[in-house]
């Protein structure tokens, strides 16, 4: 849409107050406002729910794969040879034999359950998740007959362990004896201690070698769990097609997806909720750029008459209205823009202050698993809210656009 010279003239004209036009311009900053806010609001949101997606699922794929073979009963006993079959299967980069198994960990008089995983040592340094969580100790210890192991920074807390603590883990398979079965208890120490991120890990993850694990549980040569990661984590169940035979029924093989269905599809839920929800913001908005246009036009009614009058055409007047309106709606999308990521730039600062003022703990990793408030902008999300905004605003000008245009300079000049 171009603009002659005189056209560009009043549109500005008509952005600026003009005498006795302060309310005018008060309804049409409230819109610029309105808008801002809620394209804000919107980035804001659908980048949270994008960084909360994304961050649950490295840390969860970092730590479990993007799929597993798990054993009947817990065991796999010809393990070597599954590892063997996944590894040389088209796009799977990795295949990793564990145990994986809930137990009661006692330190101090204290009691907790536990997750434990047992690994070998190059497995352990091998997973970045947790070795760049890594807080105290040194993962390097961690050595098949050195008795130490590594857990999570909660448990360490609930525990009151450090490192160096001898903590006791309770095994329900035990010996059996006339009086029933003794649980097998074996003290081990503290070699290090992680954080992942993710509060239900931290709180119950013991990590040990492999080797520890089976004379632990007593398994022999056994593993439970062979943890398996692809090239594609959204091909996953086309890559492993033809593994899923190799298997057969000795075990069964569950991608990411249908182990963490429920939180990933729950996830999904709320963010289309949440973006229908936020969208109404920006109608809400829109509709103030429309009310400021009426009065406006409503104000410049014997104005839109002379100009008639002095030869400005219909198509004239419905540019300058629709460029007026269509400006308010572009600034506010820059400002709201421009909030957004300002506040996602300081979004763990606002989350503290808003801590301190009402003494209320807003994220509680108990609730939401990850420690932080994370954020992931997704720039088309960003685009797709940008066009949303500048189309509803430039809908917005239309009507009170042809109303000015259509404008009858005979009817309102009759009286002057």
């Amino acid at each position: 849409m171009f603009l002659s010279r005189y056209e560009r003239m009043i549109a500005r004209r008509y952005l600026l107050p003009g005498k006795g036009e302060g309310f005018i311009f008060l309804v049409a900053g409230i819109s610029l406002s309105a808008v801002m806010l809620g394209v804000a609001a919107l980035v804001i949101v659908m980048s949270v729910m994008n960084g909360f997606r994304a961050e649950l699922f490295d840390k969860i794929v970092g730590l479990n794969g993007h799929a597993v073979i798990q054993g009947y009963g817990g065991q796999i006993r010809d393990w070597r040879e599954l590892v063997a079959q996944a590894r040389t299967t088209p796009g799977v980069t990795e295949a990793t034999p564990l145990i994986e198994q809930p137990l009661f960990s006692s330190y101090n008089g204290r009691a907790e359950p536990v997750l434990l995983r047992g690994l070998s040592p190059a497995d352990l340094l091998g997973n970045k998740e947790i070795r760049a969580g890594v807080l105290n100790g040194d993962l390097r210890g961690i050595t098949p007959g050195s008795n130490r192991i590594a857990i999570g920074s909660r448990l360490a807390q609930a525990l009151g362990a450090d490192v160096g603590s001898e903590i006791s883990l309770i095994s329900p398979q035990g010996q059996t004896t006339p009086f029933g079965t003794v649980p097998r208890i074996v003290s081990y120490t503290v070699g290090a201690i992680f954080e992942v991120g993710v509060y239900d890990y931290d709180k119950a993850y013991v990590l040990m070698p492999l080797a520890d694990a089976q004379t632990l549980l007593m398994l022999g040569d056994s593993v439970g769990v062979i943890e398996l990661r692809t090239t594609d984590a959204d091909r996953v169940q086309q890559i492993l097609a033809p593994l899923v035979q190799k298997v057969g029924r000795r075990a069964v093989l569950s991608d990411w997806r249908q182990l963490n269905s429920q939180l990933f599809e729950a996830l999904e839920v709320e963010r289309v909720a949440m973006f229908t929800v936020l969208s109404i913001i920006i109608v809400v908005a829109v509709f103030n750029i429309l009310s400021s246009l009426i009065m406006l036009v409503r104000a410049k009614t014997r104005d839109i008459a002379i100009l008639r009058t002095m030869g400005a055409t219909r198509a004239g007047l419905l540019r300058i209205f629709v460029t007026v309106g269509t400006v308010i709606g572009v600034l506010g999308l820059i400002a709201g823009v421009a909030l957004g990521f300002v506040f996602l730039a300081f979004r763990q600062n606002v989350v503290v202050a808003i801590q301190m003022l009402t003494g209320q703990n807003l994220w509680d990793p108990q609730i939401r698993f990850l420690t932080e408030l994370p954020s992931k902008p997704n720039p088309i999300e960003v685009i797709v809210i940008a066009l949303m905004a500048l189309v509803l605003s430039f809908l917005a000008t239309l009507y009170p656009a042809f109303k000015a245009a259509n404008t009858d300079p005979v009817q309102v000049l009759r009286y002057e």
